[in-house]
Formats: C-alpha cells, structure tokens, sequence
C-alpha cells in the first residue's frame, strides 16, 4: 500500500496534533448494540475543542470564529481516510495462519524456488514455515534476474561514503536487496500465525519500524543517500482483532515518511514484483548494483 500523496510531507506539527487527539479520544469504537462493528474515530468540531481546553492547550490553529479552519479540517480528513483505508483495502488482504499456508503452498509449488524458506520460531504442531517471509523470498526470487539479494542478512545495514562507513543503523532487518551494505531497499517482516494473545512484541515491532524510519530519513536528509524500507505485516487475529490502533499507527508512520510502504498479507503478491522490478529498473542502473556469480 502506498501513501497517499494528500498527507505526505506534512509537518511534524501536525503528526503532533493527530497523536494528542488519538491519545484523548482513542483510535476505535465499538458499536454498542453489536459489539462487532468497529467504526475508527474523527474527531468532531466539538470533541477537538474539549480536548484542547481540558488540556488547556491553543486552539486557534485549528479553530477560529467557531470552525475548523483549514489545518482543523486536514486533520479530520485525514483520520477519514485512514479509516476508509483500514476497512477498505487492509482489512481486505489480511490472512490467517490457513490462507497463508495456502497461498504459500500455491507458490512454491507455481515457482519451485531456491531461496531460503524458513521456518517460524514455533514448537510442536505451530512449528511450520514462516509463511510470509518465504511469500516474500520466494517472490523476490522469481522477479530480480541475476541481481543479488540478501534473504536473511545478519548484520547491521550500513552506508558507506568512499568504502569508508558513514552510517550503521542500529537494528538488523529481515532483507536487503541487493545488499545490505548500502542496499536500495530494506525490509521488516511482522507475521504472527498461531497467535492467541495480543503481547507486547506487536506495540515493540511498529516502534522498531519508526526508529529504523528516523535513521533512514536522517541518512537521505544528511547524505543524500535513499533507502527504501518496507513493512511486511499479516495475521488478521493480531492485526485487525485485537491491534486496529497500531494498524493506525502504521498508517501514520507511512505518511510521515518513516516507511516507504507497508505490505499487508496477501497484498505481498502484487506489490513484490512490482517494487523488485521498480528496484532495478528505476533506483539504479545495472552497474551500480551487485550482479550475482550465477
């Protein structure tokens, strides 16, 4: 899913803003006679002016003569749209641990692969491939041609500036392509099948991806040096059941530039070959990138 250009390059002021509503107001409610329907918050003229007077805060930014002004009113179109978005397009391609096997046992059998295809970190009966990430090893295989990719690297991402190390950012990712010194393009993979609870390591994976997202944009701003990094995320359980809030927040984190796309589930098989083949065709002359041996 890309951003959409309406909310792109908005000022940190603004992500301030969407954040303090957020937090007073919540990201979703529950219709109260079903108890099944989740409609996602935007914030009324009314319900933005209490917040701001019982945090005894100025709202003269986004309220004058007792309506929004246009700053006011960006911020209640933009929680609108990412809510039609949430329900619309995420909702949509989120699997469960069954379509996920599914969809992976298709491919593998469609493209017989040799890419790694790991396995998930899950004992007894759970422990099965990881189902997104060879979604995404295999389908980057079948679209890069002889450029290299690292599927698994186990180091830090570095950039270099005359072969001299410039920046080393501070996580390991899931994947580089082509390498993950100086890569065109990194990426984080968050699948949790099989999971029954909402745990912490779901809020600690969308804070991870933000820091990776300040170290990136401080390389482009201070380098000038550009390095794709995506989201790769499933489980409709963990996701939309219990974490529409985070789901926000990834919303948010693309829009502010922090990730240059999340992926959610099934979407992985149209979107990889397309930003495969966009990796080497537009980001980069054959030339520039490392050619694999083969």
């Amino acid at each position: 899913m890309k951003p959409n250009a309406n909310f792109k390059e908005l000022s940190l002021e603004f992500w301030a803003n969407i954040k303090l509503l957020n937090q007073k107001l919540g990201y979703t409610e529950r219709n109260k006679q079903t108890h099944s329907n989740t409609d996602f918050i935007i914030p009324t003229f009314e319900q933005i002016k209490e917040v701001f007077k019982t945090e005894n805060l100025d709202y003269n930014k986004l309220i004058n003569r007792n309506e929004l002004t246009d700053f006011g009113r960006l911020i209640q179109d933009y929680m609108k749209y990412r809510g039609e978005v949430l329900l619309n397009h995420v909702e949509t391609n989120l699997m469960n641990k069954d379509q996920a096997k599914s969809l992976f046992d298709k491919k593998r059998a469609e493209l017989n692969p040799s890419c790694p295809l790991p396995m998930n970190k899950q004992k007894g009966e759970k422990k099965d491939h990881a189902f997104l990430t060879g979604l995404v090893n295999m389908l980057v295989e079948a679209n890069k041609g002889k450029f290299e990719c690292d599927y698994d690297p186990r180091e830090l991402t570095a950039v270099t500036i005359y072969n001299f190390p410039s920046r080393i950012l501070s996580r390991r990712v899931d994947g580089a392509f082509p390498k993950v010194k100086n890569p065109i393009a990194i990426w984080e993979i968050k699948e949790y099948y099989n999971t029954t609870t909402f745990g912490s390591r779901v809020s600690d994976g969308v804070y991870e991806t933000q820091l990776d997202g300040w170290e990136i944009w401080e390389v482009k701003s201070n380098l000038n040096r550009e390095i794709k990094h995506y989201l790769i995320i499933d489980d409709y359980y963990t996701w939309w059941t219990c974490g529409r809030s985070y789901l926000c927040r990834l919303i948010d984190s693309m829009h502010m530039g922090l990730v240059t796309e999340v992926i959610f589930g099934r979407e992985v098989i149209e979107r990889i070959p397309a930003l495969v083949k966009e990796w080497i065709s537009n980001e980069s002359s054959p030339s520039e990138l490392s050619i694999s041996a083969e």
